[in-house]
């Protein structure tokens, strides 16, 4: 399966949770022709370090922590070597983060909002210029009490950030002001009460997201207008085969670099599910679903050849990599390595 991307990736670099017995961020060589990775370094610098990013020679990391703070790290050299202290994100539990417009944002699950941190001209990362915090609440008296702000993504086609909100069942779309770093509120889209929204991703061709959904085990399907800033659900789809039984906790999803097939990773059923996409980007359709090969799979990468996929499995401690058919999109797997309580993997 091709994508318009054919580099392979050099270095892969893990997060975990150090409260749950991980090594903080873990190295690795990544083999060009067989993707296989091995570690050669790690560093436990950061708390809970679960959801790393990349941008060029520097990493940031989130510390899941009640305190949430983000970190950045150089990565020029064998080890990440920290580039100042972390920087509180003035919010609990943050769980996500992605670089958009000279910031870092920050997802903090535990306090329901988004935080701006500025990026100075090393890449080391400056005191919050706004933190947006949302309001609502859903139909799981669980699990949706109030806010729980699970992920944060640029969007294509403007000045746009998407917050997904497992606590609201919503997307929020802000503008972000590149100069002073303010999240100006710009809509929220209401997604089916009580599904969870959890991760989303977009389309390579920018014209849909797909939005997968924690609560219930199903993806929903988008039409976003990058020049308006606006998301419009169409459709929903189970991640599910029929008669799957036992509970189930949808968590990453990656769409292929040509379009035609998205995978999401389904903790409990512990599988990786493959749907295929119409031309048009509208239209999602279960394929296969295939054993992730370990326990919890907490997040899914593409390889930026888009010719592997990497599961991070928490619970069996170990990161998975599969070879992906080109005609089906069905992974097939190729090796794994120890990886104690592995979140995600990013690629640079």
């Amino acid at each position: 399966m091709g994508g318009t991307d054919a580099r392979e990736p050099v270095r892969a670099f893990i997060g975990s949770f150090t409260s749950a017995g991980g090594r903080g961020i873990l190295t690795a060589d990544v083999d060009a022709s067989t993707g296989a990775l091995t570690v050669t370094s790690e560093t436990a610098a950061l708390t809970d370090p679960s959801f790393l990013t990349l941008a060029g020679a520097v990493l940031y990391a989130v510390s899941e922590a009640e305190e949430g703070a983000a970190a950045a790290f150089d990565v020029t050299g064998a080890v990440p070597r920290p580039l100042g202290a972390p920087v509180a994100v003035q919010g609990s539990g943050p769980t996500h983060l992605a670089v958009a417009a000279g910031h870092v944002l920050t997802a903090n699950y535990g306090s329901g909002s988004v935080t701006a941190l500025p990026i100075g001209p090393d890449g080391a990362l400056g005191t919050a210029t706004d933190v947006a915090r949302h309001e609502g609440s859903g139909p799981v008296t669980e699990r949706q009490r109030g806010p729980h702000a699970h992920q944060v993504l640029p969007a294509p086609g403007g000045p746009w950030a998407t917050a997904v909100d497992l606590g609201t069942d919503s997307v929020r779309i802000y503008a972000l002001d590149p100069a002073s770093g303010a999240l100006r509120p710009h809509g929220e889209t209401a997604l089916r009460p009580g599904t969870g929204p959890r991760h989303l991703a977009f389309h390579p061709a920018g014209s849909h997201a797909y939005v997968l959904n924690e609560l219930e085990p199903t993806l929903t399907v988008c039409r976003w207008d990058g020049a308006a800033g606006a998301l419009e659900p169409v459709a929903e789809t189970s991640v599910l085969p029929e008669g799957a039984t036992g509970s189930s906790y949808p968590s990453g999803v990656a769409v292929a670099p040509d379009g035609r097939f998205l995978w999401a990773a389904v903790r409990g059923d512990d599988t990786i599910a493959v749907l295929s996409l119409d031309p048009s980007g509208e239209k999602a359709a279960l394929v296969a679903s295939v054993p992730c090969g370990g326990r919890w799979p907490r997040d899914l990468a593409l390889d930026p050849s888009g010719r592997r996929l990497y599961a991070a499995n928490e619970r069996s401690g170990d990161v998975t990599w599969f070879d992906i058919d080109a005609e089906s999109g069905i992974p097939r797997r190729a090796g794994a390595i120890e990886a104690p309580a592995a979140s995600c993997v990013v690629f640079g």
